[in-house]
């Protein structure tokens, strides 16, 4: 029995020596797996100017920087790294000669957060070409020949924060980008000087909050110059934003082929910019924002008065937001004057001042002056024209029949009567009476018919009769069944 154990032992003792083995095996390949171009100092790899036409192979999986800038890179695969990095977290490609990107070549490197790009011969931006680096923070991109940024490039890139896109030929501003909302919230640097950028989206730009304008960088393109320009980028000097202040001197802008400093566009005749007021009217809803040039600042109101806002007080029309906005409830003639804003951040504090200006009277009551002063016009035209109606297109109030009776040319007598308002008209006067007064009326009869134009009014008037041999005579004044039997001619 002794032999058997003593055989146990021995092959527990090989065994746990294989183990052991297997181990040191596994550290000394750790140990180097450094590329033979490359230096290795823990988890960072530096392989750059190496005149490497492509990427070496191998990489370790710790990796968390990887340095290829300097290089004979033209191409960056799908396949340019067999192993998924999902450690490493800065990529430096710059100063090769890339002019092709798969839209998969990240992603054996999902966790990226800073990657270099700058310094290449890329031309285009296509679509979806990052998204998969939805952890990706800073993108550099300048210095290369891109001429078009698709619109869909840069989405899923919710945690971006500065974006180097200087010195290629885009001429068209990528408006999408810095959208408030949009496709990057967090973006708080965006650089496109050095461009062919020449018309800019100036009322979108102006609508921006501070904490993007500063980080928007636009000198060097040969901007057109307008009025509209010098104010866009007045309101930013006197804000004091950082993409104006520290490169005044090369916003410039061209004018008939000539460069010009943008601040100095006297030609123009450009009205000096000035800080405008807000405006209310009573019973208005307002909310003033503290546009500072920082995000996440803490920000403090203060009343005309001198008087903090506080954020939630019962029964006031005045109160402090979450996101350190100044509320207006119902705005009231005695709210207005200026408010300031204290905003305290990590790297430096901020003073705001905005006036407001409250009109006494509401915006409602006013539109209800000019609704009732159109209402009347209304009426009065619809008057004048119902009067028009009534004057020139009333029907005609005569007992008239449309039906002509068929005459013959033989026998039809033609009886004539003569209606005056005058009562007292003298039949034997004829045409010495103004004609104004009369209104002669023509009656054809059939002949033999028994009726001889006679009228029987009230009082008998004389009425000249005209027989078929041109012989005047005066109608017989006991008869007016003629006068109405058959269709009259006005004559």
């Amino acid at each position: 029995m002794q032999p058997q154990r003593d055989l146990r032992g021995l092959w527990l003792l090989l065994l746990s020596s294989l183990l052991l083995l297997f181990e040191v095996a596994r550290a000394g390949r750790s140990m180097v797996s450094c590329p033979a171009a490359c230096l290795c100092a823990s988890n960072i790899l530096s392989c750059s100017k190496q005149q490497l036409p492509s990427v070496p192979h191998s990489l370790p999986s710790y990796t968390a920087l990887l340095d290829l800038s300097h290089n004979n890179l033209s191409r960056l695969r799908a396949e340019w790294t067999p192993t998924r990095l999902t450690r490493l977290h800065s990529l430096l490609l710059s100063h090769n000669h890339l002019n092709f990107i798969s839209s998969e070549a990240f992603s054996p490197v999902p966790n990226l957060r800073y990657l270099d790009l700058s310094s290449n011969q890329l031309r285009t931006l296509d679509e979806f070409l990052f998204s998969e680096l939805q952890a990706l923070e800073v993108l550099l991109l300048y210095n290369n020949h891109i001429m078009a940024v698709d619109r869909c490039a840069f989405d899923d890139l919710a945690q971006l924060q500065k974006l180097y896109l200087s010195q290629n030929q885009i001429s068209r501003f990528p408006l999408e980008l810095v959208k408030e909302g949009a496709k990057l919230p967090k973006l708080t640097l965006l650089d496109l000087s050095s461009n062919k950028l020449k018309n800019l989206p100036l009322p979108d730009l102006q609508k921006l909050p501070a904490w993007i304008k500063n980080g928007l960088y636009l000198h060097n393109n040969p901007l057109h110059c307008d009025c509209e320009l010098y104010q866009l980028f007045s309101h930013w000097q006197y804000r004091q934003l950082s993409s104006v202040m520290d490169f005044q001197e090369d916003l410039c802008c061209m004018s008939s082929k000539k460069l010009h400093n943008v601040f100095n566009l006297s030609f123009l005749n450009c009205s000096e910019y000035k800080e405008r007021a807000w405006e209310a009217h009573l019973g208005d809803t307002l909310t003033i924002k503290c546009d500072t040039k920082q995000q996440g600042m803490t920000k403090v109101w203060v009343t005309p008065s001198n008087e903090r806002v506080l954020r939630e007080v019962a029964n006031s029309t005045v109160t402090v937001s979450k996101d350190g906005s100044l509320h207006f409830q119902r705005v009231q003639v005695e709210d207005g004057g200026v408010y300031t804003c204290y905003a305290m951040g990590e790297a430096f504090n901020e003073t705001l001042s905005v006036e407001l200006k409250v009109y006494n009277f509401t915006l409602h009551g006013h539109h209800d002056t000019l609704n009732t002063a159109y209402t009347t016009l209304v009426g009065c035209i619809l008057s004048v024209v119902l009067v028009l109606i009534y004057l020139y297109l009333t029907p005609c109030r005569c007992w008239c029949r449309g039906v002509e009776k068929p005459s013959s040319h033989q026998g039809d007598s033609l009886s004539s009567s003569m209606l005056s308002t005058t009562p007292n008209h003298d039949p034997m006067a004829g045409g010495d009476k103004d004609d104004g007064f009369d209104r002669r009326v023509a009656f054809l009869e059939p002949a033999g018919s028994g009726q001889n134009g006679k009228l029987k009014p009230g009082n008998t008037l004389p009425v000249p009769e005209v027989t078929g041999k041109g012989q005047r005579r005066m109608s017989d004044p006991e008869s007016v069944s003629s006068v109405f039997s058959d269709t009259p001619i006005v004559v």
